[in-house]
């Protein structure tokens, strides 16, 4: 039986992805005005959130440099990238979620009591699982190892294993963060825009701390 929570996720996410999906494979003009209502709608939950002048400015600007990371990412380097690093986000949010609701087990940190270290371990192995999916049967995947199979290229070289680890592993940071300061603020969610999930930021929040990473991972190590 599938409980209320979970039933406003599913149908938000169906509302939602597919609108995402359609902006994300657009051209720069169009995905550029994608990011900037998601940058506005943030850091309007984030100002409504904090009753400090000092960690709004903080948060807004943090939130203005990671959403420019995100557009430099997709016209930089390729839309397959951008999309492995959602594919990491998304699945490692997922996983946490299902893990930690079927297997439980000891919390993970106080901050935020929901999250469990089998929910933490779930959210890298799905992820690792779905990206390497996404890379043996898309183009991304070849591009680094022209003609040999994903599971050939991690045999010869980790980089994948460890970007996959790394950005994931980030990726669940930035979840416990902004849990952090929601717990400095005493609410439960960012906003309520989307039912089931939250606010915009409550889905965004790992994210906003891969896509920088994600690019300096780039810059600096491939």
């Amino acid at each position: 039986m599938i409980n209320k929570e979970l039933q406003k996720r599913i149908l938000s996410s169906i509302i939602f992805i597919p609108i995402a999906i359609f902006f994300i494979f657009q051209g720069s003009l169009f995905f550029g005005f994608f990011l900037s209502i998601f940058f506005l709608v943030t850091s309007y939950e984030w100002i409504k959130m904090n009753k400090k002048n000092s960690l709004k400015i903080i948060g807004v600007s943090y939130l203005l440099f990671a959403f420019i990371f995100a557009y430099v990412l997709r016209e930089k380097f390729s839309l397959g990238l951008f999309i492995l690093i959602l594919i990491i986000c998304i699945f490692t949010d997922l996983g946490g979620y299902l893990f930690g609701k079927v297997f439980k087990g000891p919390k993970l940190i106080k901050i935020s009591p929901k999250k469990t270290y089998s929910g933490a371990l779930g959210g890298f192995i799905l992820s690792l699982v779905a990206a390497l999916i996404y890379l043996k049967y898309t183009a991304t995947g070849s591009a680094t190892h022209g003609n040999l199979s994903i599971w050939t290229g991690i045999a010869l070289n980790k980089i994948y294993f460890l970007f996959i680890l790394f950005v994931s592993l980030v990726s669940q940071i930035g979840d416990l963060i902004i849990s952090y300061f929601k717990r400095l603020a005493k609410v439960k969610d960012t906003g309520n825009l989307l039912p089931g999930h939250g606010g915009l930021l409550d889905r965004l929040d790992g994210m906003i701390f891969a896509f920088p990473f994600a690019w300096i991972l780039m810059t600096g190590v491939f």
